[in-house]
């Protein structure tokens, strides 16, 4: 009896711990979890506006010319005999580049002057007759037609022998034409006729020398650019320098500054009606030959001012469906999302014409978490680094 029962409480008490493990869990189970605390504002790093006055320069393509490039032609027709230059070297005025052959101008000249030794012992003939006859005519000893006689012939062989005379001349200069040398310094080409070749009206051109101090450089400016540049003057955005005296510096292939700067001399008076480009011509000292005609450069004029100009970094500025933006943060701390108006580049950074004013807070890193209206923690941002490059400067083509 005693083992029955004993049997019936133990599955009972098992059931009642079940029932009561089952009853604690779901009690556990309805109690809500507590709320995560709120995200931290973002951080973002922010420059303060600051409005200053900011020198620009302009970088334009241009190819270099030589001020002076003269044909080297032979005057006289006759056989080359020598080339006493080498091609491409930089030559002196003065310097002989080719030689011809002298002896068939020797013989003209040797004949020119016969022609004039004949022509003034005619004359001196002639001269010394008139002298005889003129105090026979005084004495009526002679008539005055003899007279006449002697002084026509006095004067047909004096003009005799002043033509002689220019035939030396010409002789002369012939001969001398046969030395060919450079007539300015600088430097000259290839040759275009070979020793021993015989040179005529057909086939006279040698080289070419091309001076190369100064040097002159050739930049273009289009219509649309121009016009720019103007209305940004105008609306005071831009401001040249006194009597538009820029300071033209060379940029070369490698990146380096030319060691010589120069100055506007030319301002195409016209637009190139092909193109649609105004042509500037700088001119500079190059004492060392460094630039050679038609070498590809750049034109960096400096001079002109950004007065009360507004710079912001680049990645600051964004661009949506209504235009160009950046996320300001104001005084409470708040996001907030402000149009502006931007300009030209300048190195890293951009100018801002309209939108931005002196003590504004712009966020440079941090603003793909904005949302406007939204808190963030501010930290500033790291200094910019001057930039070399800039926005178009005012053109100095004043017309």
């Amino acid at each position: 009896m005693i083992c029955r029962h004993r049997r019936l409480y133990l599955p009972l008490q098992i059931a009642l711990r079940v029932a009561s493990c089952a009853a604690v869990l779901f009690v556990a189970g309805c109690d809500k979890p507590a709320a995560p605390p709120p995200p931290p504002p973002p951080e973002v790093s922010v420059i303060k506006v600051e409005v200053r006055d900011t020198p620009v320069t302009a970088e334009y393509v241009a190819l270099t010319q030589s001020p002076q490039q003269v044909n080297i032609v032979a005057r006289v027709a006759g056989f080359l005999d020598k080339q006493a230059y080498t091609e491409g070297s930089v030559v002196k005025a003065g310097q002989v580049l080719f030689q011809m052959d002298t002896k068939p101008f020797i013989v003209q000249l040797d004949a020119a002057n016969a022609s004039r030794a004949s022509a003034k012992a005619a004359h001196d003939t002639a001269l010394a007759n008139l002298k005889r006859v003129k105090p026979l005519v005084e004495l009526n000893a002679l008539s005055q037609k003899d007279l006449d006689d002697a002084i026509g012939q006095e004067q047909t062989t004096n003009s005799s022998l002043e033509q002689a005379g220019a035939g030396v001349a010409n002789a002369k200069l012939n001969l001398s034409y046969t030395t060919i040398a450079s007539p300015l310094n600088g430097v000259a080409a290839a040759a275009q006729q070979k020793v021993g070749a015989y040179l005529s009206t057909q086939n006279n051109m040698l080289t070419t020398v091309s001076s190369l101090n100064p040097m002159w450089v050739n930049f273009s400016i289009s219509e649309n650019e121009l016009t720019g540049l103007r209305n940004e003057m105008r609306v005071g955005r831009l401001r040249g320098p006194s009597n538009d005296k820029y300071t033209a510096e060379i940029v070369l292939v490698d990146g380096s500054t030319f060691s010589h700067s120069g100055t506007i001399s030319f301002v195409d008076p016209a637009y190139n009606s092909q193109t649609g480009t105004f042509l500037i011509r700088v001119t500079l000292p190059n004492p060392q030959g460094e630039l050679r005609p038609n070498q590809y450069v750049k034109v960096r004029l400096k001079g002109a001012i950004r007065p009360n100009a507004i710079l912001v970094p680049q990645r600051s500025v964004q661009q949506g469906s209504k235009g160009h933006f950046v996320w300001v943060i104001d005084q409470d701390g708040k996001v907030e999302n402000r149009p502006v108006a931007v300009g030209d580049w300048y190195g890293d950074q951009w100018f801002i014409n309209d939108g931005l004013k002196a003590g504004d807070q712009v966020v440079v890193d941090g603003a793909l978490r904005l949302k406007a209206g939204a808190t963030a923690r501010v930290v500033a941002a790291a200094p910019a680094a001057s930039a070399a490059s800039a926005a178009p400067a005012a053109s100095a083509a004043q017309p």
